[in-house]
């Protein structure tokens, strides 16, 4: 019985920055070429109001968690439309995971073979060469980093 190859992992950090989207199409031709599939990760974040008390604020802020995911998957998916389109050649899954972006990057690395970013998002300074969650990803990330800078013909 003959075992069948993995198809290489590739996992892309999305925000839905223009940065971001460069980084998803360079790892969805990567895949193509070695036959690759694709993880577009978002992270998402939510700080429950310590001050908040009672079962009416615990209602409206489970409410919010689920608007606050919800948000990311639309804007996930949106960016993957509008970056590789609906039928980009490869396996392209969308994953939101609830955490600081670097750590879940930080965490999706330990299962790929290759990690994706791009060298910055929405936060930090327009002149930054690279942001800070790029930054940590390039630290600490468990597989090889690609870092893809915005080419000079990126749309948004």
């Amino acid at each position: 019985m003959t075992e069948q190859p993995v198809e290489p992992l590739i996992v892309v950090g999305v925000d839905g920055s223009k940065h971001s989207k460069e980084a998803l199409r360079w790892g969805v031709e990567q895949a193509r070429m070695v036959g690759g599939r694709v993880h577009a990760v978002m992270a998402w974040e939510w700080n429950r109001n310590p001050f908040a008390i009672g079962t009416a604020a615990a209602h409206t802020a489970e409410e919010e968690v689920v608007t606050a995911e919800e948000a990311a998957r639309r804007k996930l998916a949106d960016t993957v439309a509008s970056s590789v389109g609906t039928s980009p050649g490869v396996p392209v899954f969308r994953r939101v995971e609830q955490g600081s972006p670097a750590q879940v990057l930080v965490d999706a690395s330990k299962e790929a073979d290759l990690m994706v970013v791009g060298t910055r998002g929405y936060g930090g300074f327009r002149g930054a060469l690279l942001g800070s969650v790029s930054q940590q990803v390039v630290q600490y990330s468990a597989s090889t980093v690609v870092v893809v800078r915005e080419g000079a013909d990126a749309d948004d």
